[in-house]
């Protein structure tokens, strides 16, 4: 594995490789010291063409904890801003030595046009581009359901995972749909008609348009932002419409299993697609998502930058 692009990459091999090495690295947070020499003198590059402080401060964190160098490149201020183009900044990156450039992107399959372009030499891993693909979020969320219900153990066999909500914009929900498929979990997305994205009957997920009736078997339903920067157009009646059919309220809480989990790759709108009780009740393991995303990014850069020859 040279880059990470695609959860679709990923071979169920590949994927419990990063699980399993980014368990390994969890043990690192506990210590009074939460440093490992093992990328010193190697260099990441954050290039963000779109805002994402989580991501990027969890990236930064990940590529520091393992003593590697960070540089933080943001589109907005820079020369990007005043019309360079993706070649142009990744010529610059590779003149300043980029081992690897973490590249978050409005357009759909940018991190695939870098990594295939002879501009950069070092591992591209794919931040999120446009509504496409996040790989390393579909990682943490499948860590932290492999953590909370499998004892952080093989893979999510017959696990059922319910997705819910905006579909249509949602990077994390193809990202999500194609690495449980690889692990072996049952994927139901439920969404209204008008946020599933065309082709969806090919994914290998079901669809339903019903939340109560999808959640009442399920091991984990993960509700997604509504993403309401991204809507030019009248995808559903209200927002009050909306909460009542596809959010995620107590009472309807209270229909899970009592095992469930719920989870959100945030940032939530709260009292829109997840009520603020539920984003905070016991069964909600949307901090440790936060948690886990430094674990897995850890992974990533580890053994795409040769961390497994030390």
């Amino acid at each position: 594995m040279r880059h990470l692009l695609s959860t679709t990459d990923l071979s169920q091999t590949d994927a419990l490789a990063i699980l399993d090495t980014a368990r390994e690295l969890a043990l690192v947070a506990d210590r009074p010291v939460k440093k490992l020499p093992t990328l010193r003198g190697r260099t990441v590059v954050n290039l963000f063409f779109e805002d994402s402080t989580r991501t990027r401060i969890s990236f930064e964190a990940a590529a520091k904890r393992l003593s590697a160098d960070v540089i933080n490149f943001s589109a907005k201020g820079s020369s990007l801003s005043k019309g360079e183009s993706l070649k142009d900044t990744a010529l610059t990156l590779q003149a300043m030595g980029a081992d690897a450039v973490v590249i978050r992107h409005g357009a759909s399959g940018a991190a695939h046009r870098l990594a295939n372009s002879d501009w950069i030499h070092g591992a591209v891993i794919n931040a999120g581009d446009g509504t496409h693909e996040h790989p390393t979020q579909a990682l943490l969320d499948a860590f932290t359901m492999r953590d909370h219900l499998r004892d952080g153990q093989g893979s999510l066999d017959g696990l059922n995972v319910v997705i819910v909500g905006d579909v249509l914009h949602s990077r994390v929900a193809r990202s999500n749909v194609w690495l449980l498929d690889t692990l072996g979990a049952n994927v139901t997305l439920v969404a209204p008609p008008t946020l599933l994205p065309v082709g969806v009957e090919t994914w290998p997920c079901e669809v339903s348009y019903d939340l109560d009736e999808a959640i009442v078997k399920a091991d984990v339903v993960m509700m997604l932002r509504v993403q309401l920067e991204r809507m030019n157009a009248s995808f559903f009646p209200s927002a009050r419409e909306y909460s009542r059919r596809y959010g995620l309220d107590v009472p309807r809480m209270a229909t899970l299993p009592d095992h469930a989990l719920v989870m959100h790759p945030g940032p939530m709108n709260r009292g829109m697609e997840i009520a603020a009780d539920v984003a905070d009740a016991e069964r909600s393991v949307i901090v440790d998502q936060v948690t886990n995303g430094v674990h897995v990014r850890m992974a990533v850069l580890y053994l795409l930058l040769g961390g497994q020859e030390g």
